[in-house]
């Protein structure tokens, strides 16, 4: 069940009660604005590139914007983007670029001569559309965006045509032969993965070329002159022959990168030949070009195109004279929160200012970096804030001398570079690397593999915004007296054992001519990361990384500090103070929010029903409960009637769609039943009921200050209910759910399993005589729900009652004593657990003592009997034409020394037969 209510709306609700503001009247609609596309496949001198074209409603020319995808994607990965731009006053057009989708031709990396003139047909397309604002004839005003292969695309365009007016290009590369080979090594992993990727690209559009969906499209005539050609039935892709010559090992890629790939992967290093193609197809090629408004946002959890890649894009465009904001999201290639709401919200007013000329809108700050601000327990992401600048700071603002302690040290380069240390690994580090700052990470150095120079403990925290140096002296005993090294800072606690790679990055470096000794700077990766008081910095300098290629001869490498890590702290930023979880506020504001929401939608409020006394001992009696949603065509919940009474621990299940939500939002007096009514202890249920407060629920889990115990927490949250100590009787919910010892340590160190007790201990807080549970399991363990099971069962065994909504069927049986089954918002059955599973064609014997196999298959054996298996509990008979009875004789007659024989069917059983075979 979701009851996220939007922070605004239950502010503005809470306000207005408290304010006094009377009654106000809303309409509201949950469709959004219609959108239109029509898809075209576009003709490019012979290559086919598979476009869509998106437009709203409203009159007259408007401004355009290129949307691109990334590296193995296609146009539909953009779609969502593409609509909302739309809704927001645009002309967007989409396409799967070269190689990729339902497109043909090959994949050239944005090569000049290939993707970029495709991308400067596509604006002479759309400067021939009579949607699209002008600015001279053949000049549209067009912005471009896109991420990393399509980020890259929106820099190469406004270096290549000077008719774009605005980029906002994200988590991309400003010169890609630095991003694959820095610093002369070889990126083999990503690397690798890029080749894959165009071996065997995305999957193609879902949508037909040259279907047009229904509805109003205007597509206008071909346009002519340069723009390209529109074909209307493009007939099968020939994309993924094999161009002649080449090998079919090298998939959708050009020949030339095909070769180059294959050369330096063989060798591991990459030579000059490499590195000017990648070069000469980078945006830095065209740098001294883009002058044009630019909106650059950058990934700090990326291994791929980092920081220092927007880093150089700042720098550049802004000696340019170009208006240039930069925003560091938490996310990136490696995995993380890619802020995707925010960050589109963010592109669509960049554009506003500088394609729309809205003088008025805030393009928000010059700089804006994402910071970890705490841990949300639902779900175990991090949740973000932001510090702003009004100026981009670079990446050495402010450094901050640390001196590292430790003599020179000798470590081994292996045979094969194996086994490697680990620092980022693609898809996976970013997903721990944005809880750095909790202490989460992932990375592992060999002994004997590496060095190691550690700082004194911090005595006040430092804040690290940008590159970390540090000098050092290698050493080689290489026959060419080279080395290649891995240089990265830890953040190291109190004690020693929690060790955090910011980011989890590590800087490569390839350092020639060092048989006698060679000083060099180590420029570490660009990072945002505070370091608390108490902890202290490690520099590691490893021989081998798994993300890089290393030479395979084995040789020693000696390193020695020859100064102090220099950090950056950027110390102009402002930053935002950490906002309360939501459900600090929310929660015991929920009455209040509800008491408003009603006012603002103006529904009168009605008299409750009076208490019915014969009721006042019954949990819950529902009765004719029915339900359809505004714009629905069928009822979510329809004629249910069901009773819950004392003891019992009530399964409520059902396929998804039958109506189990709406039940519970119900109940909990979060919607009003257009049929019907709910009584809980003999009151009639409405938001805001006196008797809720005889209700707890688990929802989702609950929110928790990771920094804080687990009573810390629970306190916090009875004292925001406003109600009084004594009342929470939190030491009798506490022994219930059992957390024992683990009360005293941070909630950051819990389990799922210990977060999940901990928020049933919340939900249990008051003792309320019913609970409410959907799906108390979700992310568990199996000894970690066989907890939960004990938990639910002790909580009913003191006389109070609980429901539990699961898609457990397993654990449900278990757990729970009486079922109400739903499907379509219909009640299909209700009863005790054993009534419900009690019927069918299976018979469990049960025995005295074991039997050998070979009178199990006597039984098996037997007219009528359709199979006989060995069990835990005995021997699971299925009946053919056989009654029980009969069966009993024939087992006596076999010297079966049975015990008893009774019904046998799972729940799993019995809830598909119930409703006919849908999934739970």
């Amino acid at each position: 069940m979701r009851l996220r209510l939007p922070r605004w709306a239950a502010v503005t609700a809470v306000l207005a009660v408290i304010a006094g503001a009377g009654t106000w009247t809303a309409v509201a609609s949950d469709d959004p604005p219609p959108v239109h596309r029509a898809d075209r496949m576009l003709d490019l001198d012979g290559t086919r590139i598979d476009t869509s074209y998106f437009t709203g409603d409203a009159d007259g020319r408007r401004p355009a914007v290129l949307l691109g995808h990334g590296f193995g994607g296609s146009k539909d990965d953009v779609r969502a983007q593409a609509e909302q731009l739309a809704r927001d006053g645009y002309a967007v057009l989409t396409w799967s670029a070269r190689g990729f989708g339902a497109s043909t031709g090959e994949i050239g990396l944005n090569d000049p001569d290939h993707e970029v003139q495709d991308a400067r047909k596509l604006i002479d397309w759309l400067a021939a559309r009579p949607e699209v604002l002008l600015d001279k004839p053949g000049d549209p005003r067009v912005g471009v965006t896109g991420a990393s292969y399509g980020g890259a695309i929106s820099l190469l365009a406004a270096g290549h045509d000077s008719r774009v007016d605005a980029i906002a290009p994200q988590i991309t590369y400003w010169n890609l032969a630095d991003a694959l080979f820095p610093d002369g090594v070889f990126k083999k992993l990503w690397a690798g993965i890029f080749f894959s990727a165009g071996i065997q690209p995305g999957a193609p559009s879902t949508a037909a070329p040259g279907e047009v969906p229904p509805g109003k499209v205007s597509t206008g005539n071909p346009p002519t002159g340069k723009a390209p050609t529109e074909q209307d039935s493009p007939g099968k892709d020939s994309a993924g022959k094999d161009s002649a010559g080449k090998s079919a090992a090298c998939g959708r890629f050009t020949p030339e990168l095909c070769s180059l790939y294959e050369r330096v992967a063989v060798s591991g290093k990459p030579d000059a030949a490499a590195r000017a193609l990648l070069e000469a197809r980078s945006p830095s090629a065209v740098g001294s070009k883009i002058k044009v408004p630019a909106l650059l946002v950058q990934g700090q959890s990326d291994s791929l195109f980092t920081l220092a890649q927007s880093d150089a894009m700042a720098r550049t465009l802004t000696a340019n004279g170009a208006p240039v904001a930069v925003d560091w999201i938490s996310g990136g290639h490696d995995g993380g929160d890619r802020e995707t709401e925010r960050v589109e919200r963010r592109i669509s007013t960049w554009f506003d200012r500088w394609l729309k000329k809205d003088a008025s809108v805030d393009t928000g700050p010059a700089f804006r970096v994402s910071r970890t601000g705490g841990v949300d327990s639902t779900d175990g992401q991090a949740t973000l804030r932001a510090a702003t600048a009004d100026r981009y700071p670079g990446l050495t603002a402010g450094a901050t001398r640390v001196p590292l302690a430790g003599p020179a040290q000798t470590f081994a380069n292996p045979a094969g570079a194996a086994p490697p240390a680990v620092s980022a690994v693609p898809g996976l580090g970013g997903g721990v690397a944005g809880l750095s700052s909790l202490g989460v990470g992932l990375s592992l150095d060999f002994p004997g593999q590496h060095a190691r120079y550690d700082a004194k403990p911090q005595d006040e925290p430092l804040r690290i915004t940008g590159t970390p140096t540090v000098r050092v002296k290698v050493t080689s005993t290489a026959t060419d007296g080279s080395a290649v090294l891995f240089a990265k800072v830890y953040d190291v606690g109190p004690d020693g054992r929690q060790q955090v790679l910011p980011a989890q990055l590590v800087a490569p470096v390839r350092v020639d001519g060092a048989q006698a000794g060679k000083s060099v700077t180590l420029t570490l990766p660009a990072i945002d990361h505070e370091v608390e008081s108490g902890h202290r910095l490690r520099l590691v300098v490893a021989a081998t990384d798994l993300g890089y290629a290393s030479p395979t001869v084995p040789a020693d490498y000696t390193v020695a500090v020859e100064g102090p890590l220099t950090v950056p702290t950027a110390a102009g930023l402002d930053t935002q103070a950490a906002a309360l979880p939501w459900w600090v506020w929310g929660l015991p504001l929920l009455g209040l929010a509800g008491a408003a929401a009603l006012l603002l939608t103006a529904r009168r409020r009605t008299a409750a029903p009076a208490p019915d006394p014969g009721l006042a001992a019954v949990p819950l009696q529902i009765t004719g409960l029915s339900k359809k949603y505004k714009g629905g065509d069928r009822y979510s919940v329809k004629d249910l009637t069901f009773r819950v009474e004392q003891g019992q621990v009530l399964g409520l299940l059902g396929p998804n769609g039958a109506g189990k939500t709406t039940t519970l939002r119900m109940l909990m007096g979060l919607i009003t039943p257009d049929e019907g009514e709910i009584r809980v202890f003999g009151q009639a249920i409405r938001p805001g009921a006196p008797v809720l407060s005889r209700v707890g629920s688990f929802v989702e889990g609950a929110g928790f200050l990771p920094h804080l115990n687990g009573r810390e927490n629970l306190d916090l949250y009875w004292k925001a209910t406003g109600r009084p100590a004594e009342d929470a009787h939190a030491d009798e919910a506490l022994r219930i759910a059992n957390l024992g010892n683990a009360l005293d340590r941070a909630v950051r160190t819990y389990s799922q399993g210990m977060r999940q007790r901990l928020a049933l201990a919340q939900a249990m807080l008051g003792l309320p005589d019913l609970l409410i549970l959907d799906e108390p399991t979700n992310g568990l363990d199996p000894p970690q729900i066989r907890e939960m099971r004990e938990v639910m069962i002790r909580y009913a065994a003191g006389g109070r009652t609980v429901i539990v909504s699961s898609h457990l069927l397993a654990e449900v049986e278990q757990s729970c004593t009486h079922l109400v089954v739903m499907d379509r918002g219909q009640l299909v059955q209700a009863g005790p657990v054993a009534e419900i599973t009690g019927s069918g064609d299976t018979l469990l014997v049960t025995l005295a003592e074991a039997v050998p196999d070979a009178l199990v298959e006597k039984v098996g054996a037997l007219p009528g009997v359709a199979t006989a298996t060995r069990t835990d509990g005995g021997i699971l008979v299925r009946l053919d034409t056989l009654d029980p009875t009969a069966l009993i004789g024939e087992l006596v007659g076999l010297d079966v020394p049975l015990t008893g024989v009774g019904p046998h069917r799972r729940l799993e059983d019995a809830f598909l037969t119930l409703i006919g075979g849908g999934a739970a």
